[in-house]
């Protein structure tokens, strides 16, 4: 893979992750911390998908390797709820 596929995969990543984090209402941080967001929930959405047999939906190719843009921030989405709901701390 090429160094412009990596960045081209970490910016989608980031794009993905964001969504997620959006979506989920809790941000763990800025644009680094949002691109392996995207990328922990695309393998999550990807193993979900998997497990419930459901289609890769909406994949972009990028330097032969698919990147599940629906998957990653479905499983964004997830991850961000999940950590979320374990590091909210109570109200005062």
């Amino acid at each position: 893979m090429s160094i412009l596929g990596i960045i081209i995969i970490l910016l989608i990543a980031a794009i993905t992750g964001a969504i997620g984090q959006a979506m989920a209402g809790y941000s763990m941080g800025g644009c680094l911390v949002s691109a392996v967001v995207g990328i922990i929930g695309a393998f999550l959405g990807l193993w979900i998908a998997r497990q419930l047999g459901l289609p890769t939906a909406f994949a972009v190719n990028i330097d032969g390797q698919p990147f599940p843009i629906l998957w990653s921030i479905i499983g964004a989405f997830i991850f961000t709820l999940v950590v979320g709901l374990i590091t909210r701390r109570g109200r005062y």
